[in-house]
């Protein structure tokens, strides 16, 4: 089956990114995007003890820099929810737009009307999410 990358983690943002750069479609659909995001994982108290998130410098349908977000990053936009929204929207279960309009996900900051141009680029980024060979926290 193969090596599983553990989510969210180093190893896990540096497989998706690998497997994003080879995206067409992300390419494609994310041609006039301009702008960098945090995708964080609220702490839940049990699974998530401190906020988490994910840095992607995305740009014309490139994803120019990827890592575990640190204090020091800021994002135009941060996209956030809960680890198990996370894994619901990793697993397809979830769309990244209705998951904002039903708020199981927010965007606390960076521009709505922005994100909802883009849904396109949106569905691919989660597309790619769904290829990277992935094994959770919770279920180690």
């Amino acid at each position: 089956m193969g090596e599983k990358y553990l989510f969210p983690s180093e190893e896990w943002v540096k497989k998706y990114w690998e497997l994003l750069q080879a995206n067409d479609a992300y390419k494609e659909a994310a041609k006039a995007w301009e702008g960098d995001f945090i995708f964080e994982i609220q702490p839940d108290g049990e699974i998530i003890k401190e906020k988490m998130g994910l840095y992607l410098d995305l740009w014309h349908g490139e994803c120019r820099n990827a890592h575990m977000a640190g204090s020091d990053d800021d994002a135009e936009f941060v996209y956030t929810g809960t680890y198990a929204n996370w894994k619901k929207l990793i697993a397809g279960e979830i769309d990244p737009i209705k998951g904002l309009m039903s708020r199981k996900f927010g965007l606390p900051k960076g521009d709505m009307g922005k994100v909802m141009r883009a849904t396109k680029a949106a569905a691919e980024l989660v597309a790619t999410a769904q290829r990277v060979p992935t094994r959770y926290i919770d279920e180690e």
